[in-house]
């Protein structure tokens, strides 16, 4: 039987765990968030999104904790404004920008609240922007924006480059930067304490909750060092086998309310009827 932890917060991931394949936020999703609220436990997100792609998110879910953005690269508050930001050392970015071109992929810039790309028809930038609600800026030179860069993607559809990629740079960057996968087909590089281990890490700082009651809940490769901090872990039921074996729980898919399930079940510890499932 699995042992019953107290939980004070939920940090959950966006794409792939909140959100379905299509970027709906359920009902029942909703419905467990209210819950965790009436139970006094708080709610968090955190995702590889910039902050205003998470705005949609702040009413639906009443949102009234720390953002954590850019996989922690910035942390803002649910009206926007910014609480902490961690910005790429300029020479790394260039490195990053410099590596994942070498591997033939294409690369994106946020810096500040723009999206940099150098072609809006490049592979997912439409569904980007249809995800996070507003369009990217379109710029010949990376170069003057590497000096505030917050994040730098590698994008392609080939998933198995992407993750060569990401070996590839962990090595070359080192402790100059953080780069894990956010999606199989997004590399993302930030500064070195811009991951989503050190997010657990300041929202238990900022709301004052021990990392032991804290629970995360994740599905790709950068939201294994937040299940690390947190005293429950959960991974989605479209995780990889290499994150499903770092959790302490594994829920259903994000298409089949995984994420709802998982807070029924492990966190409000609620039993469902198998016609109620």
């Amino acid at each position: 039987m699995r042992e019953k932890r107290k939980v004070s917060l939920v940090i959950a991931d966006v794409d792939g765990t909140l959100v379905t394949e299509q970027k709906v936020l359920t009902e029942r999703a909703r419905a467990a968030v209210q819950a965790l609220r009436r139970g006094g436990i708080g709610f968090a997100i955190t995702s590889g999104r910039p902050p205003r792609g998470m705005a949609m998110l702040v009413e639906p879910l009443a949102l009234d904790t720390p953002i954590a953005g850019f996989n922690g690269g910035i942390f803002v508050k649910p009206d926007m404004t910014v609480v902490k930001e961690r910005l790429l050392a300029t020479e790394t970015a260039h490195r990053a920008v410099e590596l994942i071109r070498g591997r033939g992929m294409d690369v994106w810039v946020y810096s500040g609240k723009e999206w940099l790309v150098h072609s809006p028809d490049a592979p997912h930038v439409a569904r980007e922007q249809w995800t996070v609600k507003f369009p990217p800026t379109v710029i010949d030179d990376f170069g003057p924006a590497l000096q505030r860069a917050v994040k730098i993607v590698g994008v392609s559809d080939d998933h198995d480059l992407v993750a060569r990629c990401e070996r590839d740079a962990q090595v070359a960057l080192g402790a100059e930067a953080s780069a894990a996968r956010s999606q199989p087909y997004y590399l993302d590089v930030t500064h070195p304490s811009a991951n989503k281990g050190t997010v657990v890490e300041a929202l238990s700082e900022f709301l004052s909750v021990p990392t032991a009651e804290i629970a995360t809940i994740g599905d790709m490769p950068n939201d294994v060092l937040m299940f690390r901090k947190s005293g429950l872990s959960i991974a989605m039921g479209n995780a990889g086998p290499d994150v499903r074996k770092e959790a302490q729980a594994i829920t259903d898919s994000y298409n089949d309310e995984g994420f709802a399930k998982a807070m029924e079940r492990f966190v409000l510890n609620l039993e469902r009827s198998e016609g109620g499932r």
